[in-house]
């Protein structure tokens, strides 16, 4: 593999620290061209001293030359004192550098500036902390502004979410877990893992492992929907447990409930079971980058293939059995074909109402032919002499 390039740049947030004094660090997720994943923390001083020395080094593309070459974006200096607002306000700047910079050419995208800058640290992984200090207060940014950065309506605290039992990670983006253990979720991916940390640890955990700390996590989840959702599977994947369904790539299919765990309900045709949610995407939805980098992923476990489980609520999760899907679902396939029985047959009266004004007038039939014998019992002479 060629040398390292950074693909994408997220800002999740911002820290709030409190050693070795009170100060802030922006968090961003970066996703490299091996496809790892990595959190880093950065003082917004920082980010401004690597943003001079950049423009230093393409003093063309800075605009230093002629202020109409410019493409390198601008940022604002620090101010002589950032308290937790301009940290705030400032985070929709930041997300917006960071998408413009790394869709700057290669020169200087890939430059190894821009990739030393943004490489884990020792402290990224082990943040100097002290137990005696205030714990690090999170703020993520909401959903949306993650879709427009410019549009920032305030900080989200991060959730925290306890383990249900021991987890022992499988790759270097991962994260092992003990039961018992808090942690704090810094991004919930809809494909069953979930970005979390836990002191000086972060790495991808999966959802099924963990649970909320004030009930059944059910309540986060959507309705079963049994109208269905169309999408097309990606990739194909050979069921394991009997409630799972074997589908091949470019197979059409119906979400019928999605869950947190990243195993989602599907009915193919009038089939119900679980499949995973990393492997399908919505019909006429062009594939990403992100879907295509998760080919070489696994699945998350389900929830069901836990062992040991520990929680810490007396009510557990409420559970749809598999044959409840697959009644509600044919009875929702029935309802919906009688109804289109019934607006077929409403179609065909409108039809037969409406044809005898489109059709031409019928033609009288032509009667059949007198006999011999009636002609000459009931007609004139004139016309016996032509029939003898």
């Amino acid at each position: 593999m060629g040398d390292a390039f950074i693909r994408h740049i997220e800002l999740l947030g911002y820290e709030k620290r409190f050693f070795p004094s009170q100060h802030y660090v922006y968090m961003f997720l970066v996703k490299w061209n091996d496809l790892s994943e990595k959190v880093v923390y950065r003082r917004f001083t920082e980010i401004y001293e690597f943003h001079k020395a950049l423009k230093e080094m393409f003093p063309i593309e800075s605009g230093d030359i002629n202020i109409e070459n410019r493409i390198i974006p601008h940022l604002p200096a620090p101010k002589w004192f950032d308290g937790q607002r301009s940290t705030e306000n400032r985070q929709g700047t930041l997300a917006e550098y960071c998408y413009t910079l790394v869709n700057l050419p290669h020169k200087i995208s890939r430059c190894l500036h821009v990739v030393n800058f943004f490489k884990v640290r020792h402290d990224d992984m082990n943040p100097v902390t002290d137990s005696q200090i205030k714990k690090p207060e999170v703020f993520l940014l909401p959903k949306d502004s993650k879709k427009n950065p410019t549009d920032i309506t305030g900080p989200i605290v991060l959730q925290t979410y306890r383990a249900i039992a021991d987890y022992e990670k499988s790759s270097t983006s991962e994260m092992s877990l003990k039961a018992g253990d808090m942690v704090d979720v810094v991004e919930k991916s809809e494909n069953g893992w979930w970005f979390c940390q836990l002191k000086n640890k972060r790495g991808w955990v999966p959802a099924a492992y963990l649970e909320p700390m004030d009930g059944p996590d059910e309540s986060e989840e959507q309705e079963p929907n049994y109208a269905g959702e169309a999408y097309t599977v990606w990739k194909s994947y050979t069921a394991v447990e009997e409630d799972e369904l074997t589908l091949k790539e470019g197979d059409t299919i119906e979400v019928i409930h999605k869950l947190l765990d990243g195993w989602w309900v599907i009915r193919k045709d009038e089939t119900t079971g679980y499949y995973p949610s990393m492997y399908l995407q919505k019909a006429g939805e062009v594939n990403t980058s992100v879907k295509s980098e998760q080919r070489n992923r696994s699945a998350p476990p389900r929830r069901s293939t836990i062992r040991n489980v520990k929680s810490i609520h007396k009510q557990g999760r409420k559970q749809i059995s598999q044959e409840t899907y697959r009644r509600n679902s044919k009875k929702y396939i029935q309802n919906q074909r009688n109804m289109g029985r019934n607006s077929q047959n409403k179609a065909n009266v409108i039809i037969e109402k409406n044809e005898p004004e489109d059709k031409p007038k019928a033609q009288p039939a032509v009667p059949p032919r007198p006999s011999k014998d009636l002609i000459l019992n009931r007609c004139t002479e004139s016309t016996w002499r032509k029939i003898l």
